[in-house]
């Protein structure tokens, strides 16, 4: 949990300065819709670099990769199973939400 604590606060103190600069615009006159996935491409990154695959399992990972495919317009069905990535998971969530983006933006649910 300590290792998720400090990449949660690496990247708040990076949104800070981001936001500082250009509060949830979009840059480079490119659509809301490609920039929130842009960002969310890059926390992906980060996280997953910071916190490891080790528990990642295939579906969830495929899942995803086809989601940011779609420029993060797919249906949202990115389902965490294990503790590694339901912390994955957790992690996006709060760096997406202090990004701009709304809840509906993320990929995880899952069905039945």
């Amino acid at each position: 949990m300590p290792a998720l604590l400090a990449l949660a606060l690496a990247f708040f103190a990076a949104v800070a300065t981001a936001q500082a600069q250009s509060p949830a615009k979009p840059q480079g006159g490119r659509d809301w819709p490609t920039e929130k996935c842009e960002r969310y491409k890059a926390a992906f990154t980060q996280a997953v670099a910071r916190q490891g695959k080790q528990g990642l399992g295939p579906e969830f990972l495929a899942s995803h990769d086809a989601f940011l495919a779609s420029n993060c317009q797919a249906r949202a069905d990115v389902c965490a199973r294990s503790k590694e990535e339901l912390a994955l998971a957790n992690t996006l969530v709060v760096m997406a939400m202090n990004q701009g983006m709304a809840s509906t933006f993320l990929p995880f649910y899952c069905r039945g």
